[in-house]
């Protein structure tokens, strides 16, 4: 999934295995490099948002992927020096390459973890070290959720992480989702084959809106996500007849 993401949004660190399956995707959804694209930037307007007008100086990226331009760490220290990111993935690759690009950085963590692993991404010495969870942080699951099968439960990792966050942390929360029974069930096969059943499916809105429940979801609520806080960088229409990103934010 990392490799596919990363042609996505243009970049090298992938396989001729990765590109075809990709090629796939697009013949289903042509509008996915857009849609990753645009998904990029919505992480990268949410950090900037956060740590700018919230406050929050401490990020938790679950299933981060691979290093690219203007990552979480980078955009939360233009803003203070000293903000501190935890990246967690479980891809060899993502490993590999986030660790090498982030040795010089002594306020960053790669973590090899499962995102669904709360006790071990929370309780784990470096991340202890490095996030001091009596303040506020945010925890991201960008576009990664999809990634989860209806029997791990998504929303219950989403409420266990949000236990051990004091007031004043924040949730950010988007999956694809689609409309189309069509798309949904045929990426949701195409991924399945392609991951060797290591992924979950496309979603609807109201299975997204679940995982924030109870919750106070700050403006603009939960949309498509080239609406969220938009910034002067129009974005490309994505073929919202297809799919989207769908989510927003939750303040504990």
């Amino acid at each position: 999934m990392a490799r596919m993401y990363d042609w996505l949004l243009g970049g090298v660190e992938n396989y001729a295995a990765d590109r075809q399956e990709c090629q796939k995707l697009l013949q289903i959804a042509p509008s996915s490099k857009i849609l990753a694209r645009n998904n990029r930037a919505f992480l990268q307007r949410v950090v900037r948002v956060l740590a700018q007008d919230y406050g929050v100086h401490q990020f938790v990226d679950h299933g981060s992927g691979l290093p690219t331009q203007d990552n979480v760490h980078q955009i939360a220290q233009r803003i203070e020096p000293q903000a501190r990111v935890v990246y967690v993935d479980n891809d060899p690759s993502v490993l590999a390459h986030g660790r090498a690009a982030l040795e010089e950085n002594d306020n960053t963590v790669v973590l090899n973890a499962d995102m669904r692993d709360t006790d071990r991404i929370f309780e784990h010495p470096e991340v202890q070290h490095l996030i001091d969870f009596s303040q506020p942080v945010a925890a991201l699951f960008v576009s990664v959720l999809h990634c989860l099968p209806d029997e791990d439960r998504p929303g219950e990792v989403i409420r266990r992480v949000a236990q051990r966050l004091s007031p004043g942390s924040f949730l950010v929360v988007c999956q694809l989702v689609s409309h189309r029974a069509d798309v949904r069930d045929r990426v949701t096969e195409l991924m399945r084959v392609a991951t060797h059943d290591s992924w979950g499916r496309v979603r609807e809105e109201h299975e997204v809106r679940a995982y924030l429940d109870g919750l106070e979801i700050i403006e603009p609520g939960l949309v498509d996500v080239t609406q969220w806080r938009p910034d002067k960088r129009a974005a490309a229409k994505a073929g919202d007849e297809e799919w989207v990103e769908w989510g927003g934010v939750a303040r504990l």
